[in-house]
This record gives C-alpha cells, structure tokens and sequence, in this order.
C-alpha cells in the first residue's frame, strides 16, 4: 500500500490523465469529482468516468472491503464514525467511507447527512467520508458503487466502509462487492430471535450486538448467545469461516477491537484457503453482468420509440385487455427489432 499525501487543496483537473494523477496522489477533490463523474447519468460524463475507471483499477485491489448493514437506528453512522478512528489510530489505517442515503421516491432527492453524522471522522486526514443517493437502486448501495470503490483503493485507502441503506433481502448485492459482511443487530428491542432475517443471516460473515452499554449490556450478551446459536443452524459458508458474534458500544468505544478482530480473522483465514482471491474474481464478474443489465436498461427506457410503445400497453394493461407478462415479451420484441 502505497503512503499517500492526502492532500484537500482545490484544483481543476482537465482531463482524464490529470484526474487520474490528482487521485492517485491522494487529492481529495480530485476523488470526489472522479465519484461525481461515476454516478452522473450524462454520456459525456459516463464516457470520461469510464477511462478514469481504467487509469485507476490497476492501482485499485489493495483494500478490505467492508460491507455494513443493519436495521434503522442500530447505530451505523455512529458505529462507523467509532471505528474508523479506531483503526486510524490504532491500525495506522486509511478509512474510505461510502455512505448510501435512501432516495426520495417522489423527488428522487436525498438528505446526504452521513457527514454531519460522522463530524469527527469527516475532518481526519486519513479518511475520506462520500455520502452517495441511493437513486431508487436496490440492494442497498447505489448504481456505481463498485466504480467509487476502485477509485478511493487508487487514492490509496486501504479500509473501504461501504454503509447500506438498511436490511432487506434485496442487499445480497453489497455482498457482491465487498470482503466482509457486517450486520449490526440490537439486544432489548423485542424478541431477538424475531429479528433475524434467513437472507440476511446467511450472507453475513460476522455480527456486532451494538448499544451494548448501561442497563442494555446483559440484553447484549444475551442476544451474543442467542445469535450464535442461531447461526449455528445455518449451512457452512464457502468461505471456510464460521461467522462469530461479538457485542460493542460505539457511543463508548468498548469492545472495537473485537470489532476489528472479527474483520482480521476473516482476512487472514480466506487469505490463507485462497477464498479471498476467489471472492474478489466474482466481485468483478457480478460487475460485470450488472454494468450490462444496467446498459440494457438504459438503451430500453432511453429508447422514446419504445418509450411510446410501452406507454400504449400500459393503458391496455390497466384496462385488463393484456397481461403484463404479455405486453412485457411484446416490449421485448419490439425492442429486438430496433437493434437489429
């Protein structure tokens, strides 16, 4: 890993190569416009965000990838912020944090207040904190995560936080870009047991019970129990890891290291039975598949023919003279037709 001199002067970068050197050298305005690039749904940008993405992935890899998740009001930001301090000044880590906030349905806008969230984190030169919308794109990330990712391994961060929108079953893809799944889970809310979702269980690679302090720390080690047992009950993962449990308080900064020890044991192990190598190799074939279903959809919705098209079987799909599995083959007939 190469020691970069963060730097977070301003300046203006004219072209792919010079963008490409400015994140490289670990300018961070340079990062958040190569970030900005990637995300805009403009040609010229996606076109320029492509050969940036290039000139950066043969400095990208160098990393631990860490997905976390849990349900609203776990704690995410304020886990995060705790941690990351934590490996910084402990682990003489590089923390690069990218924060998905839920979009708007209705205006498509977003809050994007993972910063002020996290206001000590935010200002520490060796972290670099990018809160991102969601878009409306499932699976708790957003549509370039992967691209934002490959960009902060090239500006030289060697601990990338990807933080998801919240718990559903669609985050499978959040595990398909990263090393590690976290989920962050609470004790004292209930049945405990009730809360564990199987899709969510079976993907994750370790559990934190966060909040464990005051009056909740024996509910805390409770649920370590209860949990450990459940995920017992599981398959074994491919991986060769069995996931642990652990118990912490970020507000208080107990237990990060087992925290951190969750993660290392994880690394060391998959490193060791090649599953680590093998892991990030299917990272960039979902990439892959998913950058094409992605220019699928672009090239079917931003077609206004097809556009029109599909708006004339609406209308018969809501007056029940078609089935929407039928006007949906005859979309994709007609589409075929316009690409021949």
């Amino acid at each position: 890993m190469q020691n970069k001199n963060f730097k977070r002067k301003k300046v203006s970068f004219p072209n792919v190569k010079e963008l490409a050197n400015g994140i490289l050298n670990g300018n961070f305005p340079a990062l958040s416009k190569g970030i900005t690039l990637c995300e805009s749904k403009r040609l010229e940008d996606r076109k320029f965000a492509n050969e940036l993405v290039k000139e950066c992935l043969p400095h990208s890899g160098n990393s631990i990838r860490i997905g976390i998740t849990g349900v609203p009001g776990v704690g995410k930001s304020t886990f995060i912020e705790s941690f990351g301090i934590y490996l910084i000044e402990n682990h003489s880590k590089k923390v690069a944090v990218l924060a998905v906030d839920p979009s708007s349905k209705r205006s498509r806008g977003s809050i994007l207040g993972d910063k002020t969230r996290m206001n000590q984190l935010s200002v520490h030169p060796n972290a670099f904190i990018r809160p991102s919308p969601s878009s409306g794109a499932l699976g708790g990330v957003t549509h370039h995560s992967r691209e934002s990712i490959i960009l902060c391994e090239a500006a030289g961060f060697d601990t990338i936080i990807v933080e998801t929108v919240g718990v559903g079953q669609s985050e499978i893809e959040v595990k398909e870009m990263t090393d590690f799944f976290l989920l962050l889970m609470l004790a004292g809310a209930g049945d405990d047991l009730q809360g564990i979702k199987r899709g969510i269980m079976e993907m994750t690679d370790g559990v934190l019970i966060n909040k464990a302090d005051g009056d909740n720390l024996l509910n805390a080690k409770r649920a370590k129990r209860e949990y450990q047992s459940a995920l017992h009950l599981f398959p074994p993962s491919s991986s060769g890891s069995t996931p642990k449990v652990e118990i912490c308080s970020a507000l208080e900064e107990f237990n990060l290291e087992k925290a951190w020890n969750l993660i290392d044991d994880f690394v060391t192990l998959t490193t060791e039975n090649s599953y680590f190598e093998k892991q990030r190799q299917e990272q960039l074939n979902a990439w892959f598949k998913k950058s094409i279903q992605e220019r699928l959809n672009v090239a079917l919705f931003g077609n206004e023919r097809i556009n029109t098209y599909i708006g004339n079987l609406e209308k018969q799909v809501s007056n029940r003279e078609i089935s929407p599995t039928e006007a949906a083959e005859q979309v994709f007939e007609e589409f075929k037709k316009s690409i021949v």
